[in-house]
Parts: C-alpha cells; structure tokens; sequence
C-alpha cells in the first residue's frame, strides 16, 4: 500500500477524502499535524491469483453484508417516522483524537517542556497577520439560502422604529401556527410561553380588504459575543429597560447553527429550522409593538418604541458549518459567514460585543462546561496541546482559514480560538460600518454597571429612565457567576498564563489598535 499524508483539504485527492470519515492523529514530538491518511492500491496485490479470489469474496460479502444493514437502517427509520434526520455518514462533530498514550503528559517543573512549549508560541506569533477577505456579492447569498430571502422583504414598516413588516396570514381558526416550530419542540422556554403565545395570536391579525395579516419582525439589535465575557449579566440588564423586548429564548443559535440543523454539536445533524420558526420567537415582542402601535393611534397619543433584541453568543465567531454546506472546493476560507446573511437582510442592525481578557475567558470557559477531573494541571495540559494543533494549522494555512477550520476546532481540546476577538472583528467590519458595533469590555462593566449600561442605552437610542427604575437595572447582582463547585480550584498555573498571555499579546495589539484604545491591551490584569 502506497500511504499519503497531508494536512486536511491539502491533498490532491481533497474531493475523494472528504467524503470518508476523518481521523485525526498527533505526529511524534511537539510538532503536531491534522492529518488524514489515503490508501490506493498497488498494481499488483502480492499473493497470486487465490489470494486475488479470497480478496474479491470478502469484498462481495462485505457489500452484501453492508447493503442489507443499510435496508435495515432505512426500514426502521421510515416505520419509526424519526423526525431527527438520518446520518449517512459520520457526523461532523463527533471527531475522534487519535494519541499515543503519554503523549503529551507534560513534566511542569521540566525546563525542557516549558522551552518547547514557548517555541511553539514564538512559532504562532511570527505568522499573526491577516489577508483581506472577499466579501460575496448578494446575488451569491440569495443563490446559497434562497428561503431566507423568499421570507424576509427587502424594505420594513417606516413608522415602527424597530424591523417589522406584514404578512399574510392563510390558516384558519383552528389551527395551531406553532404545532410544527422545531423551536417548540426542543426549547423548555419555548413550551413555557406556548400556551399563551397560541391564545394571544388570533387576537393580534391585522384584517385588511377581507384579509388576514400578521406582524413579523426581526431584531433591531444583537448581542453577539463573546461566550463567558458577562453577555448573560448584560441581557439581563437591558431586559428590564420598558423599550426593550427578547426573544422568547436568550440564545436561539438561529444564524450559526440551528439553520444548519445542529442542537448540540455532539449530536450530528437534524432537520433544519426554518426562518419562519426563528422568526416566531419574536411573536411575544411582536404583539407588543402592534398593540402599542394601534393603541397609540386610535388614542392620538406619542408612539413608544420598542425594540427587540437577540443575545445568541455564537454569532460573531461560530462558522463551524461551512464547510458541510459552504465549502467552495478550496478546503481554506469558508467562502460565506454568519454576517454576511445578517447584512442581506438587515444592513442598519446593531451590534453589541462583550469581550474580556481572553487568558480569564479561556479559564472561565474550561471551568464551565462539565468535565470531570478538572485541575489546573489538566488545563495547563489543555492548552498546550491546543497551541500545538494551531501551530501545525498556521504551517500550512492562512491565519483566517486556521481559526474558522471546523475540524481544528472541534479538535482543540480548550477553545483558543474564540479569544482571538480581532479577527472576527474585522471579518464583521468587512460588512458592517464601525457604529453599529459596540463594543464593552466586561472590566469595566463590573467596575461600572452605570456607566456601561448608559453606553448601550445611548447606542440603541432608548428613551430616559427615572431614577428608581435606572437603579433596578444597574445595581441588581451580576448574572452567570462562576459556580461553587469549581471555585475550589483557584486561578490557572503561573506557567499556563504566562504561555497564554504571549499567545493572546499580538491579537490584542491589533485589537487596541484597531478600536483606538490600549485598554484592550489587558495589560493591567
């Protein structure tokens, strides 16, 4: 057998492989290689003519065999009606990291192991820097999800501050509009306003001309990012402000992964949601405004405002589905991202992005999701060999294509990657102007509520609040906080933050410089 290895999407066979399951293994030593092996036969298998038979037995009944358990699969699927997809293939986020035992045990006191360590470091560094991005063209994006645009119209309703617009509405009285939302289904938050959202409804059509509309509406803001930087205490916060209305769930993953038909990445792929069931969370906002609307109007009285927001933390960094519905043949940079849909169909959205020391996020992230044995020498052993899989992308490919790399990414034992907050910043400013983004740190919200809380109020132009109601909203304790259970463990390794530190130092430099404030550099904490 002649054996081929390259790193993924690099080899000459690339639309072959990637249709097989892919593994992936740790090269010998620190240098560490995503790759894939390809297997083609010789000329002449060795063994003569009865060994040739024997092979070409095996391979009959191996397919015989193999088509009578796919029959088997596709009978019990349809008598069972399983409404979650069936997965031909492996599913994409269930990789699998091949080691050699001991591998990457690190020696912490090991003068040699922290050297190499840093070298790897040294080694990412020297190739931070960042290629310009074509940005594709709408007739690109309507081709690629044509329902998206077939739902949503071009122009809103100008007398409603927030993006609303009418749509007919052809179901009779009986039945249930949200019977059939994938939302209703698997959210616990949903089914909790079901009853109500179903009662209100019929109540909330607009007649016009013997016809029946509904009002759809989509967020005039989005709190995007980034995940354990405090987005949970700010939703919270700007909840309770009387010009603001949420979805019906904190963080519905619409744009980067329920579209795609992802719940959990563990799970593989399900039926996609449609548009239609994302827009559906906004209903509850929905009615408000339209009552609002109408009764201010018949009432002679000033219009009220209300905006609805989004909080999903995966919007401004997840892309992990590109390459299993994008991939434009070159395996590198996904060619779309979540934004470039956003702007489609929303070009004067806002944004709101809560970033954080990514060397604390990091932590902070790793603490929170539920491992056993967690230590902070296990951490430590974490991040090493994440720096390791990054740095044997970065041998390879741009830095662009190694942070959007799907399979990195689900390898990545600790996610470094959505730390590195400059490169999705740019990305996002490849679409959208620089004021509609905001962007907080959450130091300074901890040390200020107020102050931070009136940066959003201004940016989403929110009318004053009184005093007491101002108080409710900025001095209520902080959300989210780090859980007892985990506290025990203290702070990470002196080694770990230094390493990480000289990780995070040049993407933080670029981020200060970008935004025109050295507080992004982190350099007091």
């Amino acid at each position: 057998m002649d054996c081929k290895c390259g790193l993924l999407g690099d080899s000459e066979e690339e639309e072959d492989y990637k249709k097989r399951p892919r593994v992936l293994s740790l090269a010998k030593g620190w240098m560490t290689l995503l790759s894939v092996t390809e297997v083609s036969w010789g000329k002449q298998w060795p063994g003569g003519p009865w060994t040739l038979r024997a092979l070409r037995k095996v391979r009959l009944c191996s397919f015989l065999f193999g088509l009578t358990v796919t029959i088997f699969i596709m009978a019990s699927y349809i008598l069972t009606g399983d409404k979650k997809g069936l997965l031909l293939t492996p599913s994409p986020f269930q990789l699998r990291l091949i080691a050699e035992p001991g591998l990457n045990t690190l020696n912490l006191s090991s003068d040699k192991d922290y050297a190499t360590i840093k070298e790897v470091v040294q080694n990412i560094v020297t190739k931070v820097e960042f290629s310009p991005r074509k940005v594709p063209d709408l007739t690109e994006l309507k081709k690629r999800e044509l329902h998206i645009f077939s739902i949503i119209p071009q122009k809103f309703l100008s007398h409603i501050k927030n993006p609303c617009w009418y749509e007919e509405y052809s179901g009779n009285g009986t039945v249930d509009p949200y019977r059939a939302n994938l939302y209703f289904l698997y959210s616990r938050r949903f089914r909790a306003v079901y009853e109500y959202l179903r009662s209100a409804f019929r109540h909330h059509l607009y007649n016009h001309a013997g016809r029946k509309y509904r009002l759809r509406c989509l967020p005039y803001f989005y709190i995007i990012g980034q995940p354990k930087c405090g987005t949970t205490d700010l939703y919270d916060r700007l909840r309770l402000h009387p010009e603001v209305q949420f979805t019906t769930m904190k963080e519905p993953h619409w744009w980067t992964r329920k579209r795609f038909g992802i719940i959990r990445l563990s799970q593989g792929l399900h039926n996609p949601y449609p548009v239609k069931d994302y827009l559906d969370l906004f209903d509850l906002a929905a009615f408000q405004i339209q009552d609002h609307r109408l009764g201010n109007k018949s009432q002679g009285q000033s219009k009220r405002d209300i905006i609805i927001g989004e909080a999903s933390a995966s919007t401004m960094w997840d892309n992990n589905a590109w390459v299993y519905f994008y991939d434009n043949g070159t395996g590198s940079e996904p060619p779309f991202l979540v934004q470039d849909f956003i702007h489609a169909v929303q070009p004067d959205a806002k944004f709101i992005v809560m970033l954080r020391d990514p060397v604390e996020r990091l932590y902070s992230d790793y603490l929170y999701f539920g491992m056993a044995n967690k230590s902070v020498e296990d951490f430590h052993e974490r991040v090493s060999e994440s720096l390791q899989l990054f740095e044997g992308c970065l041998t390879e490919r741009s830095m662009r294509s190694c942070v959007y790399n799907t399979t990195l990414n689900n390898a990545m034992p600790v996610r470094l990657q959505v730390g590195l907050y400059v490169v999705y910043i740019l990305d996002w400013l490849t679409v959208f102007n620089r004021n509609q983004i905001l962007v907080l740190r959450l130091e300074d919200h901890a040390a200020n509520r107020t102050q931070t809380m009136h940066m959003v109020f201004d940016f989403l132009q929110l009318g004053p609040l009184s005093q007491q109601k101002e108080a409710v909203i900025t001095k209520s304790p902080a959300s989210n906080t780090r859980r007892p259970a985990v506290r025990n463990l203290g702070p990470m390794l002196p080694i770990t933050k230094e390493i990480l530190q000289s990780f995070y130092q040049p993407f933080n430099q670029k981020l200060a410089k970008l935004l025109r404030d050295d507080s992004f550099l982190w350099t007091e904490t």
